[in-house]
């Protein structure tokens, strides 16, 4: 296992990774709740969830996290009967974005908490420097 040290445990870039990987996820999290009632993307099909995938920003290291992709949630679309709907099928049907409002919501809640304690880091960080600077007057 390889290890540099100038990245390892540094707070600030393990701090803003997480605040770059989390602005994002929150953004896909935002597509999906602005889509979660269109029943056509374009293609004829309804809005798939997005899921905002990550991985390590440097194999074997703790240099911080980044976005590794942006996948399709390839889960069933919900069925919902709405008779008057000009997409519902001959039973009245239609096909509806396969996203479910409370999951998004939890996963936003966490995202959220996970940006707010990364920028809480900086912050402490930033304490530390200054009072470090501040000995040194």
């Amino acid at each position: 296992m390889k290890v540099e040290h100038t990245n390892l445990f540094n707070p600030i870039d393990i701090a803003t990774s997480g605040l770059r990987a989390y602005n994002k996820q929150m953004e896909v999290i935002g597509s999906n709740l602005a889509n979660i009632q269109t029943t056509d993307a374009g293609n004829g099909q309804p809005y798939r969830r997005l899921v905002a995938e990550f991985k390590t920003k440097e194999e074997d290291s703790l240099a911080g996290v980044e976005l590794s992709d942006i996948v399709q949630d390839q889960s069933a679309f919900q069925r919902v009967l709405m008779p008057g709907h000009p997409q519902a099928d001959k039973d009245g049907y239609v096909l509806m974005p396969n996203i479910n409002w409370p999951t998004e919501m939890v996963n936003l809640n966490l995202a959220s908490r996970a940006y707010q304690a990364n920028a809480a880091v900086l912050r402490r960080y930033q304490r530390m420097v200054e009072s470090s600077l501040e000995l040194l007057r």
